[in-house]
């Protein structure tokens, strides 16, 4: 299968895909941080690329509700998110995964089809994360722990905070990759 992971620098998600022998691409503006097929560009220039699958993790700076008390400051930068999102949505790809915090986008476009958190994927974590599925079953828990703590809500301050808060829990990408791939 031919794959396009959206908005990732990470390399996580790709290499989960990568391991059960697809030609899977990951894309973001940023420079990928696992040597990898990475294509360090504007998604949007590449959606009519034949793919088969995306999973796409969407900037979540102006849409994840941990910053609504920003929002109505924010307006602007708010519709250009929410548009984006659209665009990926939209793309000619029989296969979608939209994956964002609880925020903004499901009251601007629909209920997400499931909410996950790493604790059912074999992490002690709590982050309510967001699906919107287009194509494809509901992810299934495959290691439900004890645990449970918000340690990503609570992570220090720092320059690299946004970055670390923002990558895919290795049993959320191994999930996927097994269960969608």
């Amino acid at each position: 299968m031919r794959i396009l992971v959206a908005c990732e620098f990470s390399g996580v998600v790709r290499e989960a895909f990568k391991k059960r022998g697809h030609d899977v691409w990951s894309c973001d503006l940023l420079p990928t941080e696992q040597l990898g097929n990475h294509l360090q560009c504007d998604v949007l220039s590449i959606l009519q690329d034949n793919w088969d699958l995306m999973i796409a993790h969407p900037p979540c700076t102006y849409l994840a509700g941990s910053g609504a008390r920003w929002w109505k400051n924010r307006r602007k930068e708010q519709a250009k998110a929410v548009e984006f999102v659209c665009n990926l949505l939209l793309a000619p790809i029989p296969k979608i995964v939209l994956e964002n915090p609880v925020g903004l986008l499901s009251s601007v476009l629909c209920k997400p089809s499931q909410i996950i958190n790493p604790w059912q994927f074999g992490h002690g974590e709590k982050k309510r994360t967001c699906l919107w599925l287009k194509n494809l079953p509901l992810l299934q828990p495959t290691k439900v722990v004890e645990g449970r703590e918000p340690k990503i809500h609570y992570m220090a301050p720092s320059k690299d905070r946004w970055k670390l808060r923002s990558i895919t829990y290795q049993g959320i990408a191994d999930a996927m990759a097994e269960q969608w791939g």
